[in-house]
C-alpha cells in the first residue's frame, strides 16, 4: 500500500474517514484483539529483547504523509505484541498487575470515541452521571456512607496524594494553603507503617510537608503496624510541639500483602484527632471475596480510601479511585474560583464539578469501563474471580511449605506470596548458631535467589518481581487474574527448579 496524501482518503479527510473505513478498520482491530487473547497462554510473558532492537523496527523518521490503517496494525501485531511484556499471561505474577478484560478494551474503545471530558456536569452530563453512579456502588462496596464523596484519579498514587492534601487541609490552620508549609511553626506528622507504598512519602513531599516528617512505624511479625509504637510515636511528637494529623492504614501492603488492623487504628486516630486513610490501591477490592472479607474490618471508619479499580475490579490501566467520608473537607482543599470555569445558571446538582474535589482539570471517562465491567459481569462472578486468585496463592504457600528446596518469607494474606529458593548446600549453615556464619550464608542466598529471578524473567515461561522481607532478598509475586489456576501456581515452581538447576 501507498503513503497517503493529506487530502486522498477514499473521498474523505484522515482525520474524517468515511464509514465503510471505520467499519474495516473497527473489524481488522477487534480480529487482532481476538487473536491477542485467544493466545495469550501460549505466548512468552516477557520478550528477549532489547531497546535497540525494538528501536531498529520502528520507522524513525517523523511523517509527513499518512499511511494506511492496515500498515500501522501490522506495526501492532509484528512489533509491538511479540515485544510486549504479556500482563494478561496467567504467570504473570510480578508486581500487582490486573489482565485487563475484552469488556473493558470496547468500553475505553467507545469512551475514546465519545471523548467526554469530565470536568463539570456540563462538559458531560451522562458521563458524570455514570461517574457519580459507579463511585456510589464503589461506597457500597467497601461500606461507606452514601452521602460520602469521590472521583476517579489515574491510580493509587494519585489517590493517595488527593486523601493526604484533603487530610492536610482539614487539620491544619485555614490560611495553609495561602503560604508554604515551611512557614508553619509546627510539623506536620503522617503516620505510616514501614510497609506502606512510597507513594505515600512522595506526596507529602510534593504538598511540602516533608518526607522527614512521615513517621514509619514499626510491624509485627506479620508485617502489619504496631499500635503501640503508633501510639508511642503520636505521644513523642506532641511531647515534641509538632502537629500529628494522619495516619495511614494498609488494606493490603504492595510488598506482602498484608492488612493492617483497621479498626484499631480507626480508635488511634479519634483518640488523637488524626485522619484516618487507608490505602486499599492493591487489596481494597477483595472485601469482595467471602474468606477475605474480615480482613476489612474498620474499612468503613476512614476518613479517606484510595482504591484500584484498575487492580481487582480486572480493568485495563488507568482507573484509581478516592473516597471522602466529608466531600465538602475534600472540596475546601481543591476548589479554585476562576471566571473561565465559572458554572451559569444551574441548578445544584448541574453546577457540579470534579475539579472542586481532586486535583485534575481535564478528566477522561474512565467511569465506563467501570460501569460496563459491574453491570456486564456482576459482582458474584468478580467475587469468586478473587476468590480463586487468593486459592492460588495460599496453594503456593502449601506447595512451598511441603517442599524441601523452598521457604516462605511472609505470610500469605490476600494473593502476595513472598518466598525463596534454598539449595541443599546452605541447610546445615542455616541450621547453625554462629551468626557471623548465618549472615554469610543469608547474603549468598539473596545472591542465587536475585540470579534465579532474572533468569526466570529471561525464560519467559513464568514472571516473578523482588522484595525485600525482613532483610532478606524475596522471589515476590501476586495473582491477580481470572486466568490463572492451581496448575499455574506448580508450573512457577517446576520452572524455577529447572532454572535452578540450569544454573548450578
Amino acid at each position: 500500500m501507498n503513503d497517503k496524501s493529506d487530502t486522498a482518503h477514499e473521498g474523505g479527510s484522515p482525520l474524517d474517514p468515511s464509514a465503510e473505513e471505520i467499519r474495516r478498520w473497527g473489524n481488522a482491530a477487534v480480529e487482532a484483539m481476538v487473536e491477542y487473547l485467544s493466545s495469550i497462554r501460549d505466548r512468552r510473558v516477557y520478550p528477549q529483547t532489547t531497546a535497540r532492537e525494538i528501536r531498529e523496527k520502528l520507522e524513525r523518521n517523523l511523517p509527513e504523509s499518512g499511511i494506511d490503517f492496515e500498515r500501522l496494525l501490522e506495526t501492532f501485531k509484528d512489533v509491538i505484541v511479540p515485544l510486549s511484556r504479556h500482563n494478561g499471561h496467567p504467570r504473570m505474577f510480578g508486581y500487582v498487575q490486573a489482565p485487563g478484560t475484552a469488556l473493558a478494551a470496547l468500553a475505553d474503545l467507545l469512551a475514546s470515541t465519545l471523548n467526554a471530558n469530565l470536568t463539570a456536569w456540563r462538559s458531560a452530563p451522562a458521563a458524570v452521571e455514570i461517574e457519580r453512579l459507579t463511585i456510589d456502588w464503589i461506597k457500597q462496596i467497601v461500606g461507606f456512607p452514601a452521602e460520602a464523596g469521590g472521583l476517579f484519579v489515574s491510580g493509587g498514587s494519585m489517590a493517595n496524594f488527593a486523601a493526604l492534601a484533603a487530610a492536610r487541609r482539614a487539620k491544619a490552620p485555614e490560611d495553609l494553603l495561602n503560604k508554604v508549609a515551611q512557614s508553619f511553626p509546627r510539623a506536620m506528622r503522617v503516620y505510616t507503617s514501614t510497609e506502606t507504598h512510597h507513594s505515600v512519602a512522595k506526596a507529602a513531599a510534593l504538598l511540602g510537608i516533608g518526607r522527614d516528617n512521615v513517621r514509619e512505624v514499626a510491624v509485627d511479625e506479620r508485617l502489619k503496624i504496631r499500635i503501640d509504637d503508633l501510639e508511642a510515636k503520636i505521644v513523642e511528637d506532641l511531647a515534641a510541639g509538632h502537629l500529628p494529623f494522619c495516619v495511614v492504614g494498609n488494606a493490603g501492603t504492595v510488598n506482602t500483602g498484608a492488612c493492617d488492623p483497621l479498626r484499631e487504628i480507626g480508635e488511634v486516630a479519634r483518640r488523637f484527632n488524626l485522619w484516618m486513610h487507608v490505602d486499599a490501591s492493591y487489596g481494597g477490592f477483595a472485601i469482595l471475596a467471602t474468606s477475605a472479607r474480615k480482613l476489612f474490618d474498620g474499612l468503613k471508619e476512614a476518613d479517606s480510601i484510595a482504591l484500584d479499580p484498575h487492580k481487582w475490579l480486572y480493568l485495563p490501566v488507568d482507573c484509581g479511585c478516592v473516597l471522602y467520608r466529608d466531600a465538602q473537607r475534600a472540596r475546601a482543599t481543591f476548589a479554585h474560583d476562576a471566571e473561565y470555569t465559572r458554572v451559569m445558571a444551574q441548578e445544584a446538582d448541574e453546577a457540579f464539578a470534579f475539579w472542586d474535589y481532586g486535583p485534575d482539570l481535564s478528566r477522561r471517562f474512565r467511569a465506563l469501563k467501570v460501569w460496563m465491567i459491574l453491570k456486564g459481569v456482576g459482582l458474584r462472578a468478580l467475587g469468586a474471580a478473587i476468590e480463586k486468585d487468593l486459592a492460588c496463592a495460599r496453594h503456593l504457600e502449601g506447595l512451598v511449605r511441603a517442599s524441601e528446596d523452598f521457604e516462605m518469607l511472609a505470610p500469605v494474606e490476600l494473593s502476595i506470596f513472598c518466598f525463596r529458593h534454598v539449595l541443599p548446600r546452605f541447610k546445615p549453615a542455616l541450621a547453625r548458631a554462629d551468626e557471623a556464619e548465618r549472615r554469610r550464608v543469608e547474603e549468598e542466598l539473596d545472591a542465587w535467589n536475585e540470579r534465579l529471578l532474572v533468569e526466570l524473567q529471561r525464560d519467559g515461561s513464568s514472571y516473578l518481581s523482588n522484595a525485600r522481607v525482613g532483610g532478606r532478598f524475596s522471589l515476590r509475586g501476586c495473582v491477580m487474574n481470572y486466568r490463572t489456576t492451581l496448575r499455574d501456581m506448580e508450573i512457577l515452581l517446576e520452572d524455577l527448579r529447572r532454572l535452578a538447576e540450569r544454573l548450578r
